[in-house]
């Protein structure tokens, strides 16, 4: 049994999603494949288009065979934490024996050679990554520009070169991201092989949804929801799966978090909390929010007013995010302590990967959970206060729903276990 997993977010699963699953089974001829996938907030610091189930059934229903969820904490968190806990997910079920993920360069050599600098950081890179930030840099910038020059004065010193020019690969979000799973199997020392699969269709921001044939970035299927025109653009060009175009619940966007920002950053000052206790919120930005609070404006107003060259227009999101989820440093300090993934909540399978569920439990080193009201009694301490995390979040997103559609939805102690 060969079993393939993908970290992702599925927001919203897309054409190319489901190119990425089918390539992964010819190339690799693996029998099943595993997703683990960001619950109802994703890593720019944003609520997902869609809830949790609707994206599972999404991805079940174009060719995964199981969808377990990323902890919210690690979901909304940095690319090095997001990186770190899906890795971690799928190593500790026991059954993973690749690791894909998408890149824009198609190629495992030069990725792996710039994760081992990022793993490793060797005293030379250390340092200019430091005096980069110190300038003012953003940390991505600061990094880059470290990678770059410690790989320029040591050219030849290595065995593994890469073939391909470093500045372009790190230039591009998918290869990024792919060095940081990379990254997190050497430091976990994970037995899971990672292959990479070269994107397909239009970058990933680009937010033309008629510019890349049936191959939209899933940015450019958020514009088209967020700008009313889903059913026109995608009849147009059809980007999603056939049976995934239509039918769809209401969509939420970050500016469905305004008001509850604005609440939530209101009840803090007035109580006289440190908003830099909360994760990604340094004390700059705490002083900068505060200076900013009675600025009322929608979610992304904020950050547009937040942002500097040192902080990035999704640093601050996840920053706001992480004050409303009311996510802190210590929180995430002790998560990662506790091995990032202390728990494996199963959100969907198809009925079909019995075998699959089977193994899982055989091979498991830690809990697998399918019904919220039982999670109690399987987790110590730590692992139950991440998991509350989950439920908080998805409450507050349902909460949500209610409000834009009138329907209540189901809440996480009557959802059920999507099978398909």
């Amino acid at each position: 049994m060969k079993t393939a997993g993908i970290i992702a977010e599925y927001n919203p699963f897309h054409n190319g999603h489901r190119y990425q699953i089918d390539e992964l089974r010819a190339r690799t001829g693996a029998d099943y494949v595993v997703i683990a996938m960001s619950g109802d907030f994703v890593q720019r610091g944003e609520p997902a288009l869609y809830d949790k189930y609707t994206r599972t059934r999404m991805a079940l229903s174009a060719g995964a065979d199981l969808v377990l969820e990323l902890p919210s904490a690690f979901a909304t968190s940095s690319a090095e934490d997001f990186a770190s806990c899906g890795v971690a997910l799928l190593d500790r079920i026991g059954v993973t024996d690749l690791l894909c993920f998408g890149s824009e360069c198609g190629d495992i050599t030069p990725l792996k050679h710039i994760a081992r600098i990022l793993a490793e950081e060797p005293e030379g890179y250390a340092r200019l990554l430091k005096e980069r930030l110190r300038q003012g840099d953003s940390f991505p910038r600061a990094r880059e520009y470290a990678v770059l020059e410690w790989m320029g004065s040591h050219a030849g010193q290595t065995a593994s070169a890469p073939d391909s020019p470093a500045e372009t690969v790190l230039s591009s979000p998918n290869n990024i991201l792919g060095i940081e799973y990379l990254k997190a199997l050497y430091r976990l020392g994970s037995r899971m092989q990672p292959y990479t699969i070269q994107r397909s269709g239009r970058g990933y921001h680009d937010t033309d949804i008629t510019a890349g044939g049936n191959f939209a970035s899933a940015s450019a299927i958020r514009a088209a929801y967020r700008e009313g025109t889903p059913e026109r653009a995608f009849s147009q060009m059809p980007v999603l799966p056939d049976s995934l175009s239509s039918g769809m619940p209401v969509p939420v966007f970050p500016d469905d978090l305004s008001l509850l920002l604005d609440y939530r950053l209101l009840e803090l000052c007035r109580s006289g909390q440190d908003l830099s206790a909360f994760s990604d919120v340094s004390s700059e930005l705490a002083d900068r929010i505060r200076g900013q609070l009675l600025e009322f404006a929608s979610f992304t107003e904020r950050i547009g007013r937040l942002k500097t060259r040192q902080y990035t227009y999704t640093r601050i999101s996840r920053a706001l995010l992480h004050i409303l989820l009311g996510i802190t440093d210590r929180q995430i300090d002790a998560y990662r302590s506790n091995g990032y993934a202390p728990y494996a909540r199963i959100l969907g399978f198809r009925r079909d990967a019995a075998p699959l569920l089977s193994r899982i439990k055989e091979c498991t080193s830690i809990p697998l959970i399918t019904k919220t009201a039982g999670a109690g009694t399987l987790l110590p301490a730590e692992a139950s206060d991440l998991f509350d995390q989950d439920l908080y979040c998805s409450h507050l997103y349902q909460a949500i729903v209610r409000q834009k559609s009138g329907i209540l939805p189901r809440n996480e102690y009557t959802s059920s276990v999507v099978i398909l």
